[in-house]
């Protein structure tokens, strides 16, 4: 009894996905989807070439300096970058001393406690500590952004589809709206139109407003374009600063693969090269050959059967 409802409950419930499939589909290509004003006036990112694409893709340490160097003085004044510590600048080509210089003069400091008081304090960065958040927590973040808050961007080329190229376009495609846009979509106060935001319309300002914004140290010339490239590629670093070493051991694995299924095949053609022709020989007692025999012996015995 207890089997029968069983197979009675799955059965039910078999019929009811199969009836909601159904009439999803119904629905589906009854009432097509309507296409939103966001997604008709969304653009997909720009197509930017990148050093490190690729399976044998690099950074270029010195893009990923002057990426750095765009971040310090542009971007780090509302973005944090909480799982990067100022020693991994090391990585991009940095000395120790110029690392712990870095960490000495930035402009934000750490939160601490005075071991006097016990009280809330702040000090200089050392070279151990991660990057600090400009802002001392979600409400004061919120407070001065008017009621925005700025994302991390230690992870944001991870978080976003097609990250680079994204940071890239999102900081080049601030434009005017155009006039067929919608009254209701138009950019309202303290907004900005940019058509590869998801939602058209963002409180971020465009931070890259003019050429030479940014002197680079190297002598590199600091358009509006190569400044979006480099802290794009900077960014790109900080989400994935071991990609790199991910890339030589994938060919490596990858090599090691196609050496290991070339010896298996010749190993398997050497142990069964000897077998090539021969037949197995069907004996036992229903063979053709023994019955016939068996049959005469019994014949000769006298043996019925």
């Amino acid at each position: 009894m207890v089997r029968l409802i069983s197979i009675l409950v799955g059965l039910g419930f078999v019929g009811v996905a199969a009836w909601s499939l159904l009439w999803g589909a119904i629905a589906y290509v009854g009432e097509p989807h309507e296409e939103t004003v966001e997604h008709r006036f969304h653009l997909a990112p720009k197509h930017v070439a990148f050093s490190f694409e690729g399976p044998f893709g690099k950074y270029d340490r010195t893009q990923l300096q002057r990426g750095f160097q765009v971040y310090k003085e542009v971007c780090s004044a509302c973005h944090g970058l909480t799982y990067v510590a100022f020693r991994n600048l090391q990585e991009l080509g940095y000395t120790e001393a110029e690392v712990k210089a870095i960490a000495d003069q930035w402009q934000i400091e750490v939160p601490s406690i005075n071991p006097e008081t016990g009280e809330a304090a702040t000090r200089k960065a050392i070279a151990a500590d991660h990057f600090p958040n400009p802002y001392a927590n979600e409400v004061a973040a919120r407070a001065a952004n008017n009621n925005a808050l700025p994302p991390d961007l230690a992870l944001i080329t991870k978080a976003r589809h097609d990250g680079p190229a994204y940071v890239y376009s999102l900081l080049t495609g601030y434009r005017n709206p155009p006039a067929s846009l919608p009254p209701e979509n138009r950019p309202g106060p303290g907004l900005h139109y940019n058509p590869y935001f998801p939602n058209l319309n963002l409180a971020m300002p465009p931070p890259i407003t003019s050429d030479g914004q940014v002197t680079y140290a190297d002598g590199t010339n600091a358009t509006v374009d190569q400044m979006a490239k480099d802290v794009a590629a900077f960014l790109a670093w900080t989400a994935e600063p071991r990609l790199e070493n991910r890339n030589r051991t994938g060919i490596a694995s990858l090599i090691f693969l196609i050496i290991a299924t070339v010896l298996a095949y010749l190993a398997y053609k050497n142990i069964w090269s000897s077998m090539k022709g021969r037949s197995v020989r069907m004996t036992g007692p229903l063979d053709p050959e023994n019955m016939a025999r068996s049959d005469a012996a019994k014949r000769e015995e006298g043996i019925a059967g």
